[in-house]
């Protein structure tokens, strides 16, 4: 017996089968329900979503003889033979290979005469967009006014070429494209059906690669089929399709949340191990980047995932900012990949610009920088003495900095009443700690506690990775083992945060007096009659 490729054997044969067009099949069921069917009906969508299978199902139950819940029965002669392709009134054209006006009139030249055995004779005309503009206006006028037994079902991928008259006179139902969770779920349900074995990983990355079509999908699968040896495991979908597994993925925005970019090059170093497309590797860390930054904003988004556990736990790891700047780095590092002297030095590279640009990481830096221009004690207090350690005042951009070179300097600084916005420059924290600690307002610390309070409007950062970096960041800077204690309720006083953003605020505002105090500015207003652009006003951050 003749092998069938899934694609064919798997298509949906009624309304019931059809996977995520939901919307459109409901809409087909309640017209033939209430007897309320158009002439015409416009199918479109990208390829493998379902077109021309929709029409198919739809002709079979306008002529169907048994309908079972306004479904076609499937067991009817009119039912088998719609699905074996001899059925006299269904006449399906391919419009790509018949777009010459003579095809179309011959082709409507019948439509007059009466069905051969159904209620209504069905044209299927797939990917109409290629008919030429003669052969729609031959098209238009039937219609316009169409038998009474005549019914149009049209498909196409591009809409926009279809000429308006025609757009105007069909039930247009755009079908969307599948989601990896979809057809993931409906490739499982088939191998199980068809009892071959499989990885679920596999199937995720078979999904991505559809890229919305079931179509492509269910064609990778038969490849996936034939290159496993009946075995779908994650390892030889990736040598087929040349991906590189969600894991690495993860890993590498796990060290990059981490500014360790030692182990951002070891995660690189293995993935070229497997010849990886690094242009592919690059498109799943924009996918995941973009699905983090939904998360953060609506935690909603990732219910119906698959993989929600690690969507929520990534999420914690990055600031909202820290998303959008490594989801534009990568952005325009794709059209650098190609210019690169090979892709895998090209991929470091942009890895390696999201650390250096990094906010926190260039934050760090210039207080590093500047900690380094104040001058250095003569010598170092020792533990006995009670002595404070005042620094440089520094410019705005780096706050105010302590001196960090010992951990004496560190404790002593603290036992003199440091300020907590001053402790967090001084911890040097990263990431989703450091906002978390910007976020709270230190209310006491004690002999084997340190206790703060946290902002609830900021609770949803609240974390339990998060927490344990900041208490190890607290115990070292005191140098003895604190237990951290955070409780959420209202602030008296402002957090670090809240320090931040007044300053950037008067800063701004400053920069803006000075520009308009300026005589040089003045004059140009006066003379040219010149003005200040809103918003084109920034301060100078000095390093």
């Amino acid at each position: 017996m003749n092998h069938q490729v899934l694609a064919r054997k798997w298509r949906p044969h009624n309304f019931t089968e059809i996977v995520g067009q939901e919307h459109v099949s409901q809409s087909l069921i309640n017209a033939i329900q209430h007897n309320r069917l158009h002439h015409a009906y416009l199918f479109t969508g990208t390829r493998g979503v379902g077109k021309t299978t929709i029409a198919r199902i739809l002709a079979k139950a306008i002529n169907c003889e048994n309908l079972q819940d306004h479904n076609p029965c499937g067991q009817c002669a009119t039912c088998q033979s719609i699905d074996e392709g001899r059925y006299l009134d269904l006449i399906e054209v391919d419009a790509a290979s018949r777009t010459k006006v003579e095809d179309t009139r011959d082709l409507l030249d019948n439509a007059q005469y009466a069905p051969n055995s159904g209620q209504y004779k069905v044209y299927l005309i797939d990917e109409v967009h290629m008919l030429s503009g003669h052969s729609f206006n031959a098209l238009l006028k039937t219609l316009e006014e169409p038998p009474e037994h005549v019914k149009f079902l049209l498909a196409t991928t591009d809409p926009q070429k279809i000429p308006v008259t025609v757009l105007s006179r069909c039930l247009q139902f755009n079908l969307k494209r599948l989601s990896p969770t979809q057809i993931s779920t409906q490739m499982a349900y088939i191998l199980g059906e068809e009892k071959i074995e499989f990885e679920q990983n596999a199937l995720r990355l078979i999904a991505r690669a559809a890229d919305g079509s079931m179509r492509d999908g269910l064609s990778l699968l038969d490849q996936a089929i034939v290159y496993g040896n009946e075995v779908v495991s994650n390892e030889t979908v990736s040598q087929m399709l040349g991906a590189v597994a969600q894991q690495p993925v993860e890993d590498l925005l796990r060290s990059l949340a981490d500014n360790n970019a030692l182990d951002v090059l070891t995660i690189i170093n293995d993935m070229a191990q497997l010849s990886p497309n690094f242009a592919d590797v690059l498109q799943q860390i924009l996918q995941l980047l973009h699905r983090l930054a939904l998360v953060q904003l609506v935690p909603s988004s990732a219910d119906n995932e698959d993989d929600t556990e690690m969507l929520q736990a990534l999420s914690l790891l990055f600031s909202a900012e820290e998303l959008q700047l490594y989801y534009q780095i990568a952005l325009m590092g794709q059209k650098d990949l190609s210019l690169s002297p090979d892709p895998k030095s090209g991929f470091e590279m942009i890895m390696l610009r999201m650390l250096a640009f990094n906010p926190q990481q260039s934050t760090a830096t210039s207080s590093q920088q500047a900690v380094t221009h104040v001058q250095k004690p003569r010598a170092a207090p020792t533990p006995t003495q009670n002595t404070t350690l005042k620094s440089k005042p520094v410019t705005h951009a780096v706050a105010e900095t302590v001196v960090v070179d010992t951990p004496t300097a560190i404790q002593a600084g603290a036992q003199e009443g440091v300020s907590w916005h001053e402790m967090v420059i001084a911890m040097n924290l990263q990431g989703l700690t450091r906002e978390l600690a910007n976020n709270c307002v230190l209310e006491s610390v004690g002999e084997q506690e340190c206790r703060l309070i946290l902002d609830p409007k900021q609770a949803q950062i609240r974390s339990l990775r998060s927490e344990e970096k900041l208490q190890a960041a607290v115990q070292k800077y005191y140098a003895r083992p604190l237990k951290l204690v955070i409780k959420t309720e209202s602030v008296a006083s402002d957090t670090p945060a809240v320090k931040i953003q007044k300053d950037k605020v008067n800063r701004q505002q400053q920069a803006v007096d000075a520009i308009d105090n300026d005589e040089n500015i003045q004059a140009l207003k006066t003379n040219f009659d010149a003005r200040v652009i809103p918003g084109s006003v920034e301060p100078i951050e000095n390093n």
